[in-house]
């Protein structure tokens, strides 16, 4: 037999070992009984509280899939409204960030004048909000400000929403608290960027970044810093007038600087609000 024929002939081979033990496994489960769904039955309520049960007890995942079971079959009333919300606080927990800010905002959308939207608003900022840390990062702290500030800002943007909206909401004090942290974040890092440029000599790129951190960053403790690299870098170009402005503003606001704001996000994180009534 030619080398190619013996190729085919195996090829055939495992196509029909292949069709047998397909066709085989088909026959075996057609055998098997179906999957019972022990909720099937199971009302509003008693969803919800097998959820929230999971909730609790860190069961994300299954917590979720009872959340959504319980509004495709009950999607009118208060279970499903606590249940829309408890999703999306399910998902941030679950560590899935796209999953809880699409779950936010769907419940904003659907329940815009609810009397809890504005944890939704909170929630929101909290899912993105990047003072998480791993284990390893407490074991080799990083300076947080050098990473990239997208999600700060993101964060800032969604408490700033909440904060505009809702301003005597139980959540606007911590949105403000951490509004400040990530202001001071953000402007750090714009800090490092100039001091980058600094060690490069790109002494005009380093001032550029350094005058926009005391335009539009006051009052953090960046600017000190910032005003700083600006007398140096004029120094460094020839400057000696705007090195004595830059040494001026300094000297004239340095009293006014906010000491840095150190988050520990884990310990504030206040409750999903529940309003309704424990299961008798």
């Amino acid at each position: 037999m030619s080398i190619t024929l013996l190729s085919r002939f195996r090829l055939i081979l495992l196509l029909v070992i292949i069709s047998f033990f397909t066709s085989g496994c088909s026959m075996i489960k057609s055998f098997l009984p179906e999957e019972v769904d022990k909720t099937k039955s199971w009302s509003a309520s008693k969803l919800y509280a097998e959820a929230k049960a999971n909730l609790a007890e860190g069961e994300y995942e299954s917590a979720i899939e009872l959340y959504e079971k319980l509004e495709a079959r009950y999607p009118h009333g208060v279970y499903a409204q606590q249940a829309q919300l408890e999703t999306a606080y399910a998902y941030y927990k679950f560590e899935e960030p796209e999953s809880a800010i699409a779950a936010a905002e769907r419940f904003i959308k659907l329940h815009p004048r609810h009397a809890n939207v504005d944890y939704a608003y909170y929630l929101r900022g909290l899912i993105v909000f990047p003072a998480r840390k791993s284990i390893f990062e407490f074991v080799f702290p990083q300076d947080e400000s050098k990473r990239d500030p997208n999600s700060s800002l993101e964060s800032f943007n969604y408490f700033s929403e909440l904060v505009e909206k809702f301003p005597n909401s139980r959540y606007s004090k911590d949105a403000i608290l951490r509004m400040r942290y990530l202001r001071n974040k953000v402007s750090k890092h714009e800090l490092h960027v100039a001091k980058f440029y600094m060690k490069r000599e790109a002494y005009i790129a380093a001032v550029d970044r350094a005058s926009y951190v005391v335009e539009h960053y006051q009052q953090t403790p960046a600017v000190s810093d910032a005003l700083l690299l600006m007398v140096e870098a004029y120094t460094k170009l020839d400057q000696p007038r705007l090195a004595q402005d830059a040494q001026r503003v300094y000297d004239i606001n340095k009293h006014k600087f906010h000491e840095d704001v150190f988050f520990e996000e884990e310990s504030v994180i206040p409750g999903i609000p529940d309003w309704l009534k424990p299961e008798e």
